[in-house]
């Protein structure tokens, strides 16, 4: 079966996964209207593209963070890998680590970070934790991690309490038998969210825990799960090194912004004091040019990822990446850019329809 763009992977691991775990990656809240406006809200986004820009010869590599990465698109943090492919997160860093780019690890990895990183020594690698109320608990993932090279932290901040995932509910969705989490303490803290079980973070947390995560890592903190100028401002005064856009796939309050709506609020607030990364709904390379150039530094990918896992393992999360980068180029040449720091806002005109 060829595949030829991000929803043939699609597809594929609709037909190929059990219902539970395509429930699982692929649930939104209450009614999905979010999940599907992530997508949707690509569609009202045209791009002014201009000619005789001599594009014989071009270049999508990019930085974050100061690493230079391939080309403009990570890998967001998804849970239980294990359960689209059995190597699980160390097939996705691989596959991360063969295209040069940013993997960002999630608390909820079915695979050890020790692991991991074996898998893939020399890959460029962010973890994602939650703060849990038992903070010697998150402190002791923070220093396990760092002595690992993980690159950055990023925290997750839109999960006080878990979303109401319909599917989860009908599915009573639980981690298989045969699967263990990253983390072995977030089976001792579960809590119950209809008939499933689930950890969530501690939902006293407050900005003034920036400060605390700050004292204990020198690791640059990432802050996930950011929609509103108010926020992104309050991230730059307690001093955060960067935002990821994100409503966590529409997995936490439906009816919220789609991520690439509330971009440029955003990136207006912060007026470059910060790098603002982005998730949510990128399938094409034109979604991550439009989201470049409404200001995005990178943009991040989820369950793109997983439904490559599901075809061929790590070799699936290559072609996903690849495809991704060729239709980027692609995208970038013909609208007239030569490189990531051609593009701009000129390119976008939002459709009156």
């Amino acid at each position: 079966m060829a595949m030829v763009c991000l929803t043939d992977f699609e597809k594929y691991a609709k037909e190929h996964l059990s219902k539970t775990a395509w429930d699982y990656y692929s649930a939104g809240a209450d009614e999905c209207c979010t999940r599907d406006d992530n997508l949707l809200a690509y569609r009202r986004i045209r791009l002014r593209p201009r000619v005789l820009r001599d594009v014989s010869e071009s270049d999508t590599r990019t930085t974050v963070q100061g690493m230079e990465i391939s080309f403009p698109v990570g890998i967001s943090p998804t849970g239980l890998h294990c359960l689209a492919w059995h190597e699980g997160e160390m097939a996705t860093a691989r596959g991360a680590e063969a295209f040069n780019t940013c993997y960002i690890t999630s608390t909820y990895s079915t695979s050890s970070v020790e692991e991991i990183v074996a898998a893939a020594p020399n890959g460029y690698r962010w973890f994602q934790i939650y703060v849990d109320q038992d903070r010697k608990f998150s402190e002791q993932i923070v220093r396990r991690v760092e002595a690992l090279g993980y690159k950055a932290i990023v925290l997750t901040v839109d999960v006080p309490y878990f979303g109401n995932r319909r599917n989860f509910i009908l599915n009573q969705f639980k981690l298989p038998p045969h699967l263990q989490l990253i983390f072995n303490g977030l089976h001792q803290k579960q809590e119950t969210a209809g008939q499933q079980t689930y950890h969530t973070s501690d939902p006293s947390v407050t900005w003034k825990d920036i400060h605390w995560l700050q004292s204990i890592t020198s690791l640059p903190i990432i802050i996930k799960g950011i929609l509103t100028k108010e926020d992104a401002e309050l991230a730059v005064e307690h001093g955060v090194q960067g935002i990821i856009v994100s409503n966590h796939g529409g997995r936490q309050l439906d009816g919220t912004l789609a991520t690439i709506d509330a971009l440029s609020e955003i990136v207006g607030a912060v007026k470059g004091r910060i790098e603002v990364y982005l998730d949510g709904g990128i399938r094409t390379g034109s979604d991550v040019l439009k989201a470049l150039a409404l200001g995005a530094k990178c943009v991040f990918i989820g369950r793109p990822v997983v439904w490559g896992l599901a075809y061929k393992g790590e070799e699936g999360v290559r072609e996903v990446l690849q495809i991704l980068k060729n239709e980027f180029r692609l995208a970038m040449t013909l609208s007239g850019c030569r490189n990531v720091a051609e593009i701009n806002r000129n390119l976008i005109q939002f459709s009156k329809l």
